[in-house]
């Protein structure tokens, strides 16, 4: 949703968000990205080890992608350095939720080449305002394994609260894995839009 209230284009929306003064930029993830992205991924394997699993091969995207086809349930982002347009990141915006709850779930992960350049902070605050402006959702949880430094520390930047510890939440690598919950709701993060949502109730 834009400044006059009413209902903007998904791809606008994204590209508007940070203007000149982002170092990165945002855009959907498409069968176009494949080969850079497997190639990203791969060569991220240690840093992403045991943490979360990506996916490696051809038939892995296309599954992966699929989980996107619908955006009103989720949204596949790509995190992008705007001078070279080379892929920093990925964003998921997973698991959308309407009605009362307004609600998703945040999977992200850095690629070994861009990390721990800040590209990943930007592009979240940038996933935020999208997030809490466009889509008018209300909360993003990301759920993290507690031995997950980096990403621990990504959210609490961005002003993420914990909301508890999760034993065996996730399948991961093999194995059921625990999770800290962290939780941003819009008001939090001072991006409550003028209008809610046409699904969430009236009372």
């Amino acid at each position: 949703m834009n400044q006059n209230g009413s209902v903007e284009d998904p791809e606008q929306a994204l590209t508007r968000l940070g203007g000149d003064s982002s170092r990165v930029t945002l855009r959907r993830l498409t069968i176009d990205d494949q080969d850079e992205f497997i190639e990203l991924v791969r060569a991220s394997a240690d840093l992403h080890h045991p943490y979360m699993s990506l996916p490696s091969t051809p038939q892995e995207f296309r599954d992966f992608l699929g989980k996107f086809e619908d955006p009103l349930s989720a949204e596949g982002l790509l995190v992008c350095m705007r001078d070279t347009g080379a892929a920093a990141g990925n964003i998921n915006i997973n698991s959308i939720i309407r009605g009362r709850f307004q609600s998703a779930a945040l999977g992200y992960a850095a690629f070994a080449p861009a990390a721990g350049r800040g590209y990943m902070s930007e592009g979240l605050g940038l996933v935020l305002r999208y997030a809490f402006e466009h889509l008018r959702l209300h909360r993003l949880e990301a759920q993290i394994q507690p031995d997950n430094h980096a990403s621990l520390k990504l959210v609490q930047r961005h002003g993420f609260r914990s909301e508890g510890y999760a034993p065996d939440l996730l399948f991961i690598d093999g194995a059921w894995r625990d999770h800290e919950r962290w939780v941003i709701t819009n008001s939090m993060a001072g991006m409550v839009p003028s209008a809610p949502h046409p699904s969430q109730p009236v009372r």
